[in-house]
């Protein structure tokens, strides 16, 4: 680590973060720029480690205006050794206050493809050294105009009553499927998506639809046609043989109103739930591995 600088930006050169090459340009995420116009990016919450003046490693740490939580880690690129890279992140924790989840954000099937893993292994070494524990997978998946699946008439499907309604179904509901922008629902407003959706998505109850069989609730589905974008934001069942067809209604709830794309997240050790996403017509186009500070 010989002649390694590791500091924040300051004011006004913003533009140190982009003069290091992006090492995953096939990913799509937020531009720096773009995030710092918005406000979740800000200098003094992003840092860069420079040898011979040049950038070896950055870290930016993002936190929508308005949250209420803490900043997570949102990019964190290293084009040298793990040290490095867990040197700017235990000097960044140290003056942000702590450790903060990170969120490793990678291309589909990533372990498949030795160019990517080259990119990405070095990075989470660096974060398993500087105090970070991986914690899981998120897979975001989307639909963009694939003929959907047939339905096979055993289910009928109606939009939610009312919140309550809704609620009800929630609560008895262990272990939803699918979960998309879990993440930031917690640490905007310290909510889990999970069990109290409609704290989070402001669609009103005609926006979830209901599958029933003969009569009898099998599933729950909330969208949200006028998000960021179009997306199955929960899906939850009481009944897993109506998983394939209750994905498929959404998408065609969504479409019929306009949706060009459609996204989902779903953790990646849930199996069944992203085959069938994918024989839905999804496809796989990020990976986020969750790191968090050990206990």
């Amino acid at each position: 680590m010989t002649d390694l600088v590791v500091r924040p930006l300051a004011a006004g050169e913003e533009n140190l973060f982009d003069s290091m090459p992006d090492p995953l340009p096939q990913l799509r995420q937020v531009a720096y720029a773009d995030g710092l116009a918005g406000g979740g990016y800000r200098p003094e919450r992003t840092w860069v480690a420079l040898r011979g003046g040049r950038v070896v490693a950055r870290a930016a740490w993002v936190l929508p205006p308005g949250a209420i939580g803490e900043p997570w880690l949102e990019r964190f690129d290293l084009a040298a050794e793990p040290e490095a890279g867990a040197a700017l992140l235990h000097a960044a924790h140290e003056a942000l206050g702590g450790p903060q989840l990170y969120y490793a954000a990678l291309p589909a099937h990533w372990r498949h493809r030795a160019e990517v893993r080259a990119v990405a292994e070095a990075p989470m070494a660096a974060a398993r050294l500087a105090g970070l524990v991986e914690q899981g997978e998120r897979l975001r998946l989307t639909w963009t105009g694939a003929p959907l699946p047939a339905f096979s008439g055993r289910y009928t499907f109606r939009p939610a009553a009312d919140h309550a309604e809704i609620n009800d179904l929630v609560a008895r509901i262990a272990r939803p499927d699918v979960l998309t922008g879990r993440e930031v629902a917690l640490a905007v407003r310290g909510v889990d998506l999970a069990t109290e959706p409609l704290a989070w998505l402001n669609s009103p109850a005609g926006a979830w639809r209901i599958a029933l069989r003969a009569g009898e609730p099998v599933g729950l589905v909330g969208t949200a046609g006028d998000a960021c974008y179009p997306l199955i934001a929960y899906l939850g069942l009481l009944d897993e043989a109506v998983r394939a067809e209750l994905l498929a209604e959404a998408v065609r709830v969504l479409a019929e109103g306009g949706a060009r794309e459609v996204v989902a997240d779903a953790d990646a050790h849930r199996v069944a739930t992203v085959a069938e996403l994918e024989r839905t017509g999804f496809r796989q186009v990020r990976s986020r591995i969750v790191f968090a500070p050990a206990p």
